[in-house]
């Protein structure tokens, strides 16, 4: 039959408590069957996988609650910001809510 989420819990703990006898550190963690979920997310983030794929993957309702998967990687960040491209054109563009331009140069500078 199919595997209930105590089948898989009572199977992680099982062998978790065997590895904390070859690798003595894995006493101080916590694992559980979502630690696996959570690890499978970001796993494929990192992979390249969009938010609203994994989203789907995941059963959310709400691709904003797949969100937090984004938040935990700082090299995806990273990735993400090394990327962006200035815009090139003529004039710089003026939004409306701008006064001046200080704000972006600032940012531009960092």
């Amino acid at each position: 039959g199919r595997l209930s989420r105590f089948g898989v819990r009572y199977i992680l703990a099982k062998y978790c408590e065997k590895a904390k006898s070859i690798v003595p550190t894995m006493a101080k963690k916590r694992l559980h069957p979502h630690s696996m979920r959570h690890s499978a997310a970001v796993h494929l983030l990192q992979s390249g996988v969009d938010l609203t794929t994994i989203s789907q993957w995941l059963g959310h309702a709400n691709v904003n609650t797949t969100n937090r998967y984004a938040a935990v990687d700082l090299e995806v960040k990273r990735e993400a910001i090394s990327r962006a491209k200035p815009i090139k054109s003529g004039k710089p563009a003026t939004a409306s809510w701008r006064k001046s331009a200080t704000i972006l140069d600032w940012l531009e500078g960092l």
